[in-house]
């Protein structure tokens, strides 16, 4: 099997469990706003935030974008109003206090570092939330740098992201990256247009009903170990 020496790891849902960090977020928001929350609102924010994001992932929509549309349409669709800008800037807050980690993250981050080899996060998510996170999070001290695409200027799967990470990784070698992410859209085309490896992180065992091809698939972060 390969080995690698540099992992890029993207954030939500890969090392982090969004799923959590956001319906506590969403929730605190809520009852700080004084509104009725309910597992059907955070499923409803959860469809809208994920056809937000496949836009801005398209080049559709603005990272500033965004983060109004979101809210503007989960706030229609539940019926209630507040300032948007303000719920934003909250809700973004709480959600980077909320550095929830997937099963077996910290091992898998230890045991890389712990060969002399290096970590990283390759991120769309916003670069205040991922910083937070990063920093506060049992994982910060194995994390050499964290990768956003706000602050890049390209989002992933756009292969000049990719091509900014390596120019930006001292002696960084192509042939020795692994990407890691759940997602095949952004992730493993991201990896596939900028000539790196990638390992599709299928932790529920999804189908693929895409032509997306990953190098590697896995359903669990320690199954990485591989490749250490």
């Amino acid at each position: 099997m390969k080995k690698y020496d540099i992992f890029l790891f993207d954030a939500d849902d890969t090392l982090y469990d969004f799923t959590l960090s956001s319906a506590n977020a969403l929730r605190v928001m809520f009852e700080y706003c004084g509104f009725e929350y309910s597992d059907k609102v955070q499923a409803t924010y959860w469809e809208i935030n994920a056809q937000a994001w496949a836009s801005y992932e398209k080049g559709e929509i603005s990272v500033e974008e965004l983060q109004r549309v979101r809210f503007a349409r989960l706030f229609n669709n539940v019926g209630v109003s507040h300032d948007i800008e303000d719920f934003n800037a909250r809700y973004l807050y709480e959600l980077g206090c909320g550095a929830f980690l997937l099963e077996g993250t910290r091992s898998i981050c230890r045991e890389i570092v712990a060969n002399n080899k290096q970590v990283y996060i390759v991120t769309n998510g916003l670069i205040a939330t991922q910083e937070a996170r990063a920093k506060q999070s049992p994982i910060a001290k194995y994390i050499s740098e964290v990768f956003a695409s706000e602050a890049i200027g390209y989002q992933k799967p756009d292969k000049e992201f990719f091509n900014y990470v390596c120019a930006h990784i001292t002696d960084a070698c192509k042939s020795q990256m692994l990407i890691i992410g759940d997602s095949l859209r952004a992730d493993v085309v991201g990896g596939n247009n900028a000539g790196i490896d990638t390992c599709w992180f299928n932790a529920h065992g999804a189908d693929n009903p895409m032509s997306i091809k990953p190098t590697y698939e896995i359903q669990k972060l320690s199954q990485l170990r591989q490749f250490i």
